[in-house]
């Protein structure tokens, strides 16, 4: 079989009848072929490896703020617990959908709740004292048996399902 674009007999077939690969480039019968050279630039010459690595980054070189000072341009530092002194619509900082936290404490919040709370203390502390009056009452006027609603209030603030009258989360320390 013969290749119609490329001249110089067959391209396939019966060992012996390719071409002469015992002939040097150039000479007659032999299929040339362009000779390339090496790419050389002179601006990009190649140089040898250095006797000691790299150090990354070199010494000496301070790419950002020594640790725990502040970066410009990543926001105002936070303290522990997410506290932001520069946030002053969230001095207790903020919850994971940005609302800030509200300044009562959750536990302490539950506690009060749970052990006094036929007399509306965990309410009276965050601030519900609508509510607190409310548990009052009804605990005293069902002689005691209403008690149970200041009990299970307690522990829904322990779980962080209770806000303060503002809406706010309570924080957790």
């Amino acid at each position: 079989m013969t290749d119609p674009y490329q001249q110089g007999g067959p391209q396939y077939g019966p060992p012996g009848t390719g071409p002469d690969l015992s002939k040097s480039p150039g000479a007659p019968g032999y299929p040339s072929q362009p000779q390339q050279q090496p790419y050389q630039s002179e601006p990009y010459q190649s140089q040898p490896y250095p006797s000691q690595p790299q150090q990354y980054p070199p010494p000496g070189a301070q790419y950002g703020a020594p640790y725990g000072q502040p970066q410009a341009g990543y926001g105002a530092p936070m303290g522990p617990g997410g506290y932001n002194p520069m946030d002053p619509e969230a001095p207790y900082g903020r919850d994971m959908n940005g609302v800030p936290y509200s300044d009562k404490q959750k536990l302490t919040a539950g506690l009060l709740q749970i052990f006094l709370g036929a007399f509306g203390a965990g309410r009276f502390y965050i601030g519900d004292t609508g509510i607190a009056v409310a548990q009052i009452a009804v605990t005293w006027l069902t002689c005691g048996f209403g008690g149970i609603w200041p009990l299970i209030d307690g522990i829904m603030m322990l779980t962080g399902s209770v806000q303060d009258p503002q809406g706010r989360p309570l924080r957790e320390n």
